[in-house]
């Protein structure tokens, strides 16, 4: 994008300058600590979005010296007229002077003409210490607008709010940790109210960060339905000859294509788990979260696991009747409509009950050795026949969604996947739960879906993220 906006983000050290950086440049690659002077030398971080820089943050170091600063510009200003002038002529003659490293590459790149987004703690007390620094930004003559990130627990924002309207144009308060996504908007289109030149392309910025955001839920949606298709229908397999199909290597054959088959599912969970949090550009996450485990051999997850992510008998009835009834579709159609609907009946009472036959356990495949062939047998384990399976992956991936979804890139805490405690599926549309259902079902019979169910799987799965979104939020 031409003239994309720079934002130089300012302030006195160890204030949350660089997460404020991070999260409205969505990089978690930038350093964070505790300890103040982790930021000795200006960065430029900019937003690209399909290919169009839409506006750059610079992280600056913190100030050092304010006062001795503003002591110099005082001896050296005629008039107001000449301040930005000569903040222009400190960088200049104090670039090489290391008592002021750090004040010059924080005034280079306002000197160069970015704006200004000074940033404080609003959880320590207002203190005068901050004037000189304000004073120095206000000669600057740059748009200015003020942040008040509270680190700790206590607030003091009145008496900041207060004290930074004297000295700049906008004063939000924003958590650079746990701001949501339209705050992140706010902030540029404040920026575009105070500079004519910014307008219009930090309202395309918003726009792009709009339409970024949708695109992404929509990726991620296809994402968690391809993985449930390769997860519910996947199979491990083993050939063997006439001797190894003894009852005994039968039961130790079990147990070894059983804990095939329950790694590649781990497998290939943690592969989602990895392609959603880059697709929102989070790749330095650690997550806290019990994997999937074997339980016993009666049970696919731990119960808690079960009551946590797995739908109700009633759920199931209601999906298995639809997916069912277009199965049964088939039949009328063979009998060119002379059935007048039996089949589409049929078909959905068997899907309902056969839903609600597992719909209070999580049943594992079982070993099928088939038929002698040319002196060799196939052993197989898999697919899973149970479709609470799927919605327990469903119901973690969401969740896991959600998280990353709403995550500042400022945040470095632990990504806790707790389980949550009520279940939320309940309010998905009755067709959205036959679309999901539909698929299962077809990868129950290793039946691939075609391009068109695909498609519409993806889009039950969005609609059911949707769901979890609202239901996340209504709770706090």
């Amino acid at each position: 994008m031409d003239n994309a906006p720079v934002f130089a983000v300012v302030g006195h050290p160890n204030k949350g300058k660089s997460s404020v950086v991070a999260t409205l440049s969505q990089n978690d690659a930038i350093a964070i600590a505790l300890e103040p002077g982790t930021t000795r030398q200006r960065q430029a971080y900019p937003l690209t979005v399909d290919g169009r820089t839409l506006y750059t943050l610079v992280d600056t170091p913190g100030f050092q010296r304010p006062r001795r600063v503003l002591e110099w510009l005082d001896a050296h200003s005629v008039s107001a007229s000449d301040r930005a002038e000569t903040v222009a002529a400190f960088v200049t003659q104090h670039r090489d002077d290391p008592r002021f490293t750090d004040e010059c590459e924080l005034l280079a790149p306002l000197v160069e003409g970015a704006g200004i987004i000074y940033v404080v703690d609003g959880s320590v007390p207002y203190s005068a210490e901050h004037e000189a620094e304000m004073t120095i930004l206000r000669w600057t003559g740059r748009p200015s607008l003020a942040l008040i990130n509270s680190i700790g627990p206590d607030d003091y924002s009145t008496a900041w709010q207060a004290a930074l309207g004297q000295f700049f144009q906008v004063i939000r308060k924003f958590d650079a940790v746990r701001a949501h996504f339209e705050q992140h908007l706010s902030l540029l289109r404040a920026f575009g109210q105070l500079e004519p030149a910014w307008e219009s392309p930090l309202d395309q910025a918003t726009g792009f960060l709009a339409d970024q955001r949708r695109q992404r839920k929509t990726q991620a949606a296809r994402l968690i339905a391809k993985a449930l298709e390769d997860i519910m229908s996947y199979q491990e397999k083993r050939t063997l000859t006439t001797n190894q199909a003894t009852e005994t290597n039968e039961r130790a054959l079990a147990d070894t294509l059983r804990r095939s088959w329950y790694q590649h599912q781990r497998r290939r969970e943690q592969t989602l788990r990895v392609s959603v949090e880059h697709l929102y550009q989070h790749k330095r996450i650690q997550r806290q979260e019990a994997e999937l485990e074997w339980h016993s051999d009666h049970d696919l997850f731990s119960e808690d696991s079960r009551r946590v992510w797995a739908v109700s008998r009633r759920y199931l009835a209601t999906a298995g009747f639809g997916a069912g009834a277009v199965g049964g579709a088939g039949i009328d159609a063979l009998t060119f409509g002379s059935s007048l609907g039996t089949g589409a009946l049929v078909g959905g009472i068997l899907g309902a009950a056969g839903s609600y036959f597992y719909g209070d356990r999580l049943a594992l495949p079982a070993l099928k050795i088939g038929a002698l062939q040319d002196g060799l047998k196939t052993a197989t384990f898999g697919p899973v026949q149970d479709s609470q399976f799927g919605y327990v992956v469903l119901g973690r991936a969401v969740d896991h969604w959600w998280h990353i979804s709403h995550r500042n890139h400022a945040g470095r805490d632990q990504l806790d996947l707790a389980p949550a405690d009520s279940h939320w599926l309940e309010n998905l549309d009755r067709k959205s739960r036959q679309d999901i259902q539909r698929v299962f079902n077809r990868c129950r019979k290793r039946r691939t879906p075609d391009d068109r169910q695909r498609v519409v799987f993806a889009a039950a799965i969005e609609q059911a993220m949707t769901v979890y979104d609202d239901w996340r939020l209504n709770r706090t």
